[in-house]
């Protein structure tokens, strides 16, 4: 009989700690009220009054979805049992007037006698103090239940938000990937680092496949100075969960390098290189910039010159021309060598297929490149390039066009642009029927001087305008706003029609990703790349502008001064932006 009773006191107590390991990890989380209930269920079964009433005082102590129920349900427990079946044994051993609730040791029952005279014995019935007794420890749990109630009133929002507390293959949509970047916010800046914790062990429940949010985890934990947690999330993240992606590879790396441990570092990169992304530009780039700095620079160069290597065996490489393009700005910009930059482009142009790009970036590089400008390799490879008969589509070959007119506006001669003209108007320009000119010629010739002033005024173009006002279909493709303008023209109703323009351009990128408009952007093989240094978006969306006509203007038309628009703003130069 004596074994039996130990075996189930022993079975008890094996319960009891189960159940507290599963509270120690998700006891404070706002939906952790079903493990509240069976653990609650298993007491009230062994009708343990003082630890079941322990139970309701540890939860009232935190925000809970069903906070109001147990605190009821605490206050039936209290008005059906004695208060000396309720309180635990170090509770009924602390003194009357230095009661410390079994929640958190910090709630005081301290009772204070007004007059030295009343500390003499009265005849108190015990029933009497019982009930005091009794009003105080429910007040003190009370308590406890309004300061979690307000600060569940401030987190509502955010827990009504996440719809999917569980892991799902399935990516989140965007409102609850957002709901918990505010909700992290909020939680840092209350500065209690262990609802800190618990709340990014929740969001990575469900954000597990997110690099973002471990990243945001581990720099939250280095900036609190708990970096064995910072170290054990970024393990879990790189050996787990999103093992398959570079990006926290890449973290990875740059967060060892920051903390000395350079062999790390080196080790991520190379996990990278060699199996999960191979030839990922990205990683190339922040590995050379990481052995620059540690003044390894043949290192950094023997990088780009290995991975070069392996994208010429690759048929089609699409990483092959930026590549090329990133090693002759890095050697430029490291070394000071112009003419071996050159070489590298130049020895380029016999390697890759052409494209908008690579072109370019190229040109966009001569650019930065010390005088004199060499010219020649950039105009034989931007007329192979704009050939009909070239691989590139119609809208990149125009864009090209109109990009190396307007470098030679800046760097060429007076014969150089005059030939890129006629080549640009030869491909691209749309001709006029001979009858039209002759149409126009006559109208303009009978036209009042009133009326010609009319319409010069809202056609010529604005004195800030470079050549590329004469083509109407030539955007500006240069930095700082250069020419974003739109062109305007009057409505009117003759159907004299022009060929729509071509795409505006972004302005070139800056040193980390110049080339904003990438047609076959570089994608890992395991996950797409990430927009960042090195990285090169794809093509911006085709503008078109509205059709351009002349027509005489009529009287019906013509501008009042008080209706003519505002002369254009004169556009923005570039000098100096790159």
């Amino acid at each position: 009989m004596a074994s039996i009773s130990a075996s189930f006191r022993h079975s008890l107590n094996f319960s009891g700690r189960l159940f507290e390991r599963g509270l120690a990890y998700v006891g404070t989380d706002y939906l952790s009220f079903p493990l509240w209930d069976k653990y609650i269920e298993y007491e009230y079964m062994h009708q343990e009054w003082s630890r079941l009433a322990a139970i309701y005082t540890r939860i009232l102590e935190n925000p809970n979805q069903q906070l109001d129920r147990y605190f009821n349900s605490f206050k039936e427990l209290a008005a059906s049992r004695p208060l000396s079946e309720l309180r635990t044994v170090e509770e009924a051993a602390a003194p009357a007037s230095d009661m410390v609730s079994g929640a958190d040791g910090q709630v005081n029952e301290v009772v204070v006698h007004s007059d030295a005279e009343e500390q003499t014995p009265k005849p108190i019935s015990a029933g009497s103090t019982d009930a005091e007794e009794l009003e105080k420890y429910v007040a003190i749990r009370e308590e406890l239940y309004k300061k979690a109630k307000e600060f569940n009133s401030k987190i509502l929002g955010f827990e009504t938000a996440i719809r999917r507390p569980y892991f799902h293959a399935r990516p989140l949509n965007v409102a609850e990937l957002e709901n918990w970047h505010n909700y992290l916010d909020f939680i840092e800046s209350e500065g209690d680092l262990n609802k800190v914790v618990k709340l990014y062990e929740r969001c990575l429940i469900a954000c597990a496949s997110y690099p973002e949010y471990w990243i945001r985890y581990v720099l939250c934990m280095e900036a609190s100075g708990s970096m064995d947690l910072a170290d054990n999330a970024l393990a879990r993240a790189m050996q787990v969960f999103v093992k398959r992606q570079p990006e926290i590879h890449l973290f990875a790396a740059r967060f060892k390098e920051q903390n000395g441990d350079i062999p790390g570092a080196r080790a991520a990169y190379q996990l990278v290189h060699n199996e999960i992304s191979p030839g990922f530009l990205e990683a190339i780039i922040k590995h050379a910039n990481m052995e620059r700095r540690l003044g390894k620079l043949e290192d950094a160069f023997s990088l780009y010159e290995q991975a070069i290597a392996i994208e010429k065996g690759k048929e089609h490489s699409q990483t092959l021309p930026m590549m090329y393009a990133q090693y002759s700005r890095f050697s430029y910009l490291v070394s000071g060598n112009a003419e071996k930059a050159r070489e590298i482009l130049i020895g380029a142009l016999d390697q890759v297929q052409l494209s908008k790009p690579f072109l370019e970036a190229i040109i966009y590089f001569e650019t930065i490149l010390p005088p004199p400008k060499q010219i020649g390799y950039l105009e034989s490879s931007v007329d192979k390039f704009i050939a009909p008969n070239s691989d590139g589509s119609a809208a990149d070959r125009e864009d090209v066009s109109s990009i190396f007119l307007e470098f030679l506006s800046l760097f060429g001669d007076a014969q150089s642009i005059k030939k890129a003209e006629d080549r640009h108007a030869k491909h691209f320009l749309p001709r006029r029927p001979m009858s039209d000119s002759r149409k126009r010629y006559a109208e303009d010739f009978l036209s009042s001087d009133k009326m010609k002033l009319a319409r010069s005024y809202s056609s010529d173009p604005s004195p800030g305008q470079s050549l590329m006002s004469a083509y109407p279909n030539a955007q500006n493709q240069w930095p700082a706003g250069y020419g974003a303008q739109p062109q305007t023209w009057p409505s009117t109703t003759q159907a004299q029609t022009w060929t729509p323009g071509y795409s505006q351009q972004a302005a070139y990128g800056a040193y980390s990703s110049y080339g904003s408009n990438y047609a076959t952007p570089q994608v890992p093989t395991s996950v797409p790349q990430s927009a960042g240094y090195g990285a090169y978006p794809t093509t911006y969306p085709v503008q078109t502008f509205p059709q351009q006509s002349f027509a005489v203007p009529t009287a019906g038309t013509m501008l009042t001064p008080a209706q003519q628009p505002a002369a254009a703003v004169p556009q923005t130069t570039y000098y100096g932006t790159y």
